[in-house]
């Protein structure tokens, strides 16, 4: 069900409401206005009857007349009862059932309407003839007032309720045409086109959402150009350890094992020196299980699926250490918390702080380094803290390099935190928040 035709049906309910409440108030006044009119009307005939009694010097019908034409008795039938019983109506005032224009509904007239008494009133003619003057009330007049009445407001109503629907309903054209806009917006970010952005809109909401779509169609783009750029550097390291390998391989143990070879071949000659020869293919195959180690380590290293994590980092530390002699570096760990985490999380962490290190020792300038693991207080989280007090820079400014980018990209595949703090001349500190395995 559309927006717009959800309101509609509730302005329409609404509306609907409206209506019958005041209907039933427009019926209860006219109710009320008519008893009151109708009463006030046979109080003052009452009163002009017992004040102009005593004093009649006329016939009694002609004066009975005379008191019907009064304005004020139009919603009275006065009629005059001789002593015979004949029944005498003197009044005019009574509509015609039958003309169905000025007359109102019957339904109407049964709600306004309410049982009226008659009123008895004997009175003396000239010539002392005893008559009974009946008088009851006739509230047609009053109740056809009413009727017009209420017409009149209930149009009214029913013209400001369409009005109201028509001034809704330009608001919702304008609404929805500015929806539909953001929609096909969005369409387009879905589709991976983030080139469309939103117009300005005049309503100051759309025109907040439209800059909130377009800042993060700003922010997709810049994120999937560094997808892109790590994805493509990522390739290019990957390249890059091939040609490595295969170079290592192809200098290292082609040529080794081709001495060996050539070797072996001289040793099976009369005259040759074995021992010679034997010491030479020794010394061959140390240095081929140098390289291999070598290599091995650039893989992956053995110790940490051997070892675990924490031999691992101390022996990286003890490495880094006799390479970089002027830098302090030092490491502070947890065990029981580094025991929690998970094999992938294991392999990343080592990653994350050996790609750390890179990064301090090319660009920070330090002189000492604090690796730190622990159990984040009052979380399932390992906290890694990696600081020095290198040159240090603005977050802000870092807007180039991979290194940062992939310690990020790390840490998100671990479904973690990252943070990082920096101010010129105070350092680094990098803070990681990977979560630890259920146990």
């Amino acid at each position: 069900m559309s927006l717009r035709y959800q309101i509609s049906i509730r302005i329409l309910l609404i509306a609907l409401l409206i209506l019958i409440l005041g209907g039933s108030i427009a019926i209860w006044q006219a109710r009320n206005s008519v008893n009151k009119e109708v009463d006030a009307s046979v109080n003052l005939a009452l009163q002009l009857i017992k004040l102009s009694a005593g004093t009649m010097t006329t016939d009694a019908t002609e004066w009975l007349y005379r008191l019907s034409a009064l304005e004020q008795t139009r919603h009275l039938n006065i009629q005059l009862k001789n002593p015979s019983g004949q029944v005498l109506d003197i009044t005019g005032h009574q509509l015609n059932p039958d003309n169905t224009e000025d007359n109102p509904p019957k339904w109407f007239v049964n709600l306004v309407a309410s049982d009226y008494p008659k009123v008895e009133y004997p009175i003396k003619t000239l010539d002392d003839t005893q008559m009974m003057l009946i008088i009851q009330a006739n509230p047609l007049d009053e109740i056809t007032e009413a009727w017009h009445e209420s017409i009149a407001f209930f149009g009214s109503v029913v013209a400001l309720v369409l009005l109201t629907f028509l001034a809704v309903q330009m608001v919702f054209n304008k609404a929805l045409n500015a929806i539909a806009t953001i929609v096909s917006s969005l369409q387009c970010i879905e589709t991976g086109n983030y080139k469309k952005k939103l117009p300005h809109f005049a309503t100051q909401e759309y025109d907040n959402i439209a800059r909130a779509i377009n800042h993060m169609i700003d922010v997709l783009e810049n994120t999937r150009q560094q997808n892109r750029s790590l994805t493509q550097h990522s390739l290019k390291i990957q390249e890059e350890e091939r040609q490595f390998l295969a170079q290592e391989l192809h200098d290292e143990l082609g040529q080794s094992l081709t001495a060996i070879k050539v070797m072996s071949a001289a040793a099976a000659h009369q005259g040759s020196d074995t021992k010679a020869i034997t010491r030479e293919i020794s010394a061959i195959c140390d240095h081929l299980m140098t390289v291999v180690r070598s290599m091995m380590q650039q893989l992956h290293p053995l110790i940490l699926t051997e070892l675990g994590l924490a031999a691992t980092l101390e022996d990286l530390v003890n490495l880094w250490s006799e390479r970089h002699s002027t830098m302090n570096l030092s490491l502070d760990y947890d065990d029981e918390a580094i025991e929690q985490l998970s094999k992938e999380a294991t392999i990343q962490t080592y990653r994350i702080i050996q790609e750390c290190l890179t990064n301090i020792v090319r660009h920070a300038q330090a002189t000492e380094v604090i690796i730190s693991l622990h159990r984040a207080i009052d979380s399932a989280q390992l906290h890694l803290c990696i600081s020095d007090n290198g040159q240090g820079c603005h977050p802000e400014q870092i807007t180039s390099g991979f290194g940062l980018l992939g310690i990020q990209e790390r840490i998100k595949s671990l479904a973690g935190d990252f943070d990082l703090q920096s101010q010129p001349g105070e350092g680094m500190a990098i803070n990681a928040y990977i979560p630890l395995a259920h146990q």
